[in-house]
This record gives C-alpha cells, structure tokens and sequence, in this order.
C-alpha cells in the first residue's frame, strides 16, 4: 500500500489563491531570473520563504501583488497555521520544478549555509 497525503482543506481561499498566483507569476519563466537575482543581491537563501516575505522581495517582483494594495508578508499572515503550512509547501514545489539551468545559474540561493 502506497503512502498518499491527506488533503487538507483551504480555510482562507481568497487570501490563499491571490498569493498563489503572485507565487506562480514569479517563478514564471519570464521573471524566476528576476527574483533569483533579488535574492542573491540580498544574500537570501530560496528556502527562506519567511525572510523572503518579510524583506517584500515578492511584491518587488510582482507587479500584480504589488498593485493589489496587500502584501505577501499580510496575506500570508492572514491565512490559518494549516494554510500557511500549504503555502510553504507550494513554495517549496515551486522552487524545486525550476528550470535546471536557472538553477545551476544562481546555485548560491539554494545552499543551505
């Protein structure tokens, strides 16, 4: 019998998807570069998802979430702790479908010291 994940539902949907698509806008292929380089002048490392919201490295990238008046630090901060822990998981599925050569390009961001 083969492990599966149980489904967790999204209580705060509205706040939850908006930071979803800013997510799926910035590592799009168009603008990963863009947010990698912000990281790496920063000495950010790309698993360090709270410190990423909290120095609005997002919103900087993003110019949809930096129009829509709330920042990714306040929407994440408005989602439940079962929420967040989703959204931390996207982020980090995300951050490991990226493209091999970008990842290769900014190797730095994803060390772990």
């Amino acid at each position: 019998m083969a492990y599966h994940q149980a489904q967790i539902a999204v209580t705060k949907t509205e706040e939850f998807e908006q930071l979803k698509s800013a997510l799926d806008r910035v590592f799009s292929s168009t603008t990963v570069e863009k947010f990698y380089g912000k990281l790496q002048s920063r000495t950010v490392y790309v698993r360090e998802f709270e410190k990423i919201l909290d120095q609005g490295i997002l919103e900087s990238v993003d110019s949809g979430l930096a129009k829509s008046g709330k920042s990714a630090k306040a929407l994440y901060e408005s989602l439940t702790v079962s929420d967040q822990a989703l959204m931390r998981e996207f982020y980090l599925e995300r951050i490991e479908k990226v493209d091999p050569k970008v990842r290769q390009k900014y190797q730095k961001v994803y060390r772990y010291y």
